[in-house]
């Protein structure tokens, strides 16, 4: 039967719908077997199995096929499968990619939020501090000067460097207290 139908092929383009008709079938139980192995699911394999007859049918004009219509038909059915997953995988890559992105975005939005809200109450709490006290703390914090570098521009002594920013130190941990975790973010965000 095979025979025939390979010769009846690939002499007449599948123009005879008889013909077609038989050999869906006869190849479809088979090449759903095919497709299931592969897959792994029976509905995919069905409809991967399907969209090769319908590829088959619509460009029934232009083929000719040359080797059996079988083994023509498994390499159809195993192409597809084999692009089912460079598809997924792909697909696969996206979905993870797209899925970092919007966390890195999310992250990133809310990481700002919080940042913006901290260095309002630092902003807050600096402006609490006594006069001296936050001059002291700011030129060590954010000008990143030496006790001796700040005693000697502020004209005062190291020890009243070290006593004030002690005091700065323990007012602004008092202040900041709900904030520790995000003060750590802060410091990280800024210093690295």
């Amino acid at each position: 039967m095979e025979s025939t139908v390979a010769a009846s092929v690939s002499q007449a383009p599948f123009d005879d719908e008889n013909a077609f008709e038989r050999l869906f079938k006869e190849h479809f139980k088979a090449l759903h077997a095919y497709a299931n192995v592969m897959l792994r699911d029976e509905a995919l394999a069905e409809e991967m199995v399907q969209n090769v007859f319908l590829r088959l049918w619509e460009r029934r004009e232009q083929l000719s096929v040359q080797i059996s219509v079988k083994a023509y038909l498994y390499k159809m059915v195993h192409n597809d499968c084999l692009n089912y997953f460079k598809h997924n995988k792909i697909k696969a890559k996206y979905e993870t990619y797209a899925a970092y992105a919007m966390e890195g975005k999310a992250y990133s939005a809310t990481h700002k939020l919080e940042l913006g809200e901290l260095e309002h109450h630092i902003a807050e709490a600096l402006n609490e501090l006594p006069q001296q006290c936050r001059t002291i703390f700011q030129m060590s914090r954010f000008e990143e000067l030496k006790y001796k570098e700040i005693a000697i521009h502020l004209g005062i002594s190291v020890k009243t460097v070290e006593n004030q920013m002690g005091k700065a130190l323990k007012i602004m941990r008092v202040k900041l207290a709900d904030f520790l975790p995000l003060v750590i973010l802060w410091l990280v965000d800024k210093y690295l």
